[in-house]
């Protein structure tokens, strides 16, 4: 495992040192240790040096960065931030010229060897354009619960990017070509010298292909590519929840430059059910019982996704009590059998009883030992007792 160097000793730097004096310590380092500046067969290690110090000076010349560094250390610094975080919004603007990182990026040497050309392996960035897969694009599709369980097929409606049928994504019209840019003459870049260093950078006229379009391709307009509304037909799988993203590849946007296309994404949302609420593989609903079935014990019909199922009741069940229907619930997304479904049953009191059925209440009552105190008043006389009492 390699061990860094402390950042200040890189620099040459006492941990008080201003930012004037960090900077001025970065740019001599610099020059001295860039590769163009050293023998050919001290450019590799020159190259390595230019890294460390470089990546010193980013830190360093960072408030948040110098601070986290002084606290924690390099285990600070490598536990936030990646090594292009490191790099990104570091001022190299005042030190070279008014440039910044981006920019140096393209272009930095003045002896063939650049920026990008030292810092490419950990960028992934070269001079130059090349192929770029498209972006992915997101669509949100509204299933219902029953839908989720059994799985289903949908049609859907996207409006995308794609490549441009009359020039094949080219940009110029049928029966035109390409030419050599005339304002970079092919290189793609724009370049000058300042100081000790080339810069250079995007051409903006052919954008950095080197070529440009002798005419504009009328359906594209020179873009290469053109929207266009599809519909595709979209398979569901059974056990999808809200949150579940399908993939569909290559019908995001076209690609550039003859780059793959981007996926689609459609993510699935569960719009809400009169009966049942989902967890995971699980259902959850809430049926009504009446006093006499949760006193006596019996069966009654529930729903669940597939019909009417029937669900005994012990005697003596009391009300918010919930019972279990395995294998009732949703299937797995992944083939890991089905959930159950939860039945709260809610004990019902009737509010409506005959001179019968309260007779026969009394009767249970007292034979269990309960004693009643049930007035015999009409709830009319009770309101007449009422306002006789306020009178007086």
């Amino acid at each position: 495992m390699t061990i860094k160097r402390d950042y200040y000793e890189i620099l040459g730097m006492d941990r008080n040192a201003s930012l004037d004096e960090i900077k001025k310590a970065y740019r001599t380092l610099a020059l001295q240790n860039h590769p163009d500046k050293v023998a050919p067969d001290e450019k590799k290690g020159a190259e390595e040096r230019f890294k460390e110090i470089s990546e010193a000076y980013a830190v360093l010349s960072d408030p948040e960065k110098k601070a986290t560094y002084d606290q924690f250390g390099h285990a600070g610094i490598d536990g936030q931030y990646t090594y292009q975080d490191i790099f990104r919004g570091a001022d190299f603007g005042n030190i070279f010229g008014g440039r910044g990182f981006e920019d140096i990026l393209r272009g930095f040497g003045s002896g063939g060897t650049s920026f990008a050309d030292i810092f490419g392996d950990f960028f992934g960035t070269r001079v130059g354009r090349r192929p770029q897969r498209g972006a992915d694009l997101e669509y949100p599709l509204d299933i219902t619960l029953e839908e989720s369980a059994k799985g289903c097929e949908k049609k859907i409606n996207i409006y995308q990017t794609v490549t441009c049928p009359t020039c094949r994504g080219s940009g110029a019209k049928p029966g035109t070509g390409k030419r050599t840019c005339p304002q970079c003459q092919g290189t793609g870049q724009i370049r000058y010298t300042q100081a000790f260093f080339t810069f250079s950078q995007t051409c903006p006229q052919c954008r950095g292909m080197g070529e440009v379009i002798e005419a504009a391709c009328g359906q594209c307009h020179g873009r290469g590519k053109i929207k266009k509304a599809s519909k595709i037909s979209l398979k569901v799988p059974s056990g999808v929840d809200s949150g579940t993203s399908i993939r569909v590849r290559g019908k995001g946007e076209a690609g550039e430059l003859g780059g793959p296309s981007g996926d689609l994404y459609v993510t699935i949302r569960l719009t809400p059910h009169k009966i049942f609420e989902r967890e995971g593989s699980h259902l959850y609903c809430e049926v009504p019982l009446n006093f006499v079935t949760a006193a006596l014990g019996g069966e009654i019909k529930v729903p669940t996704l597939e019909g009417k199922a029937t669900m005994k009741i012990p005697f003596g069940t009391q009300t918010d009590r919930v019972f279990r229907l395995k294998g009732k619930g949703v299937p797995s997304l992944h083939g890991h059998g089905k959930g159950d479904e939860y039945v709260k049953v809610i004990v019902q009191v009737p509010a409506r009883l005959n001179e019968k059925q309260k007779e026969i209440l009394r009767e249970f009552a007292e034979a269990g030992g309960e004693k009643l105190s049930v007035s015999k008043k009409s709830v009319l006389d009770k309101i007449k007792d009422t306002l006789k009492g306020r009178e007086e």
